[in-house]
């Protein structure tokens, strides 16, 4: 079974929004093999980011990351990943249709409520990166 690492970014653990995201995945079928609320580090962020370290943005992305706890996640199913990108909507919320997570409670890219991994490598890597053997179910 495919798996993918989805985050609560700090607006949406702040606008109360973790309930209708977990419903969302749940809705479509997909289980939860891992859950937990965080208060991230800026080592770990960084290191979750790394690939957009080269970028204007990234010392504003880390910043507002660390602006509080995130609620980071492993679902897996069939697609798990292509299926977690299309619940999310596009990365700019202006682009996401309704219906997505994003469509549905954000208009502003540098507070887009959530990150899904892009690919299976990444998901791997996220997951190992955010959860210990112990906290993932089998």
């Amino acid at each position: 079974m495919e798996r993918t690492y989805i985050m609560i970014k700090p607006d949406g653990v702040q606008r109360g929004l973790v309930g209708p995201i977990i419903a969302r995945f749940e809705e479509k079928g997909y289980h939860l093999a891992g859950l937990k609320l965080v208060q991230p580090t800026r080592e770990l962020l960084e290191d979750h980011y790394k690939d957009l370290s080269g970028k204007a943005f990234f010392a504003g992305l880390v910043n507002y990351m660390l602006s509080g706890p995130v609620v980071a996640m492993i679902w897996e199913g069939k697609n798990a990943v292509k299926a977690g990108r299309t619940l999310l909507g596009a990365t700019n919320p202006l682009d996401s249709a309704p219906g997505t997570i994003r469509g549905d409670f954000c208009i502003d890219v540098g507070r887009n409520i959530c990150h899904g991994s892009d690919s299976v490598d990444s998901a791997n890597r996220e997951i190992a990166l955010w959860f210990k053997a112990e906290e993932q179910t089998k």
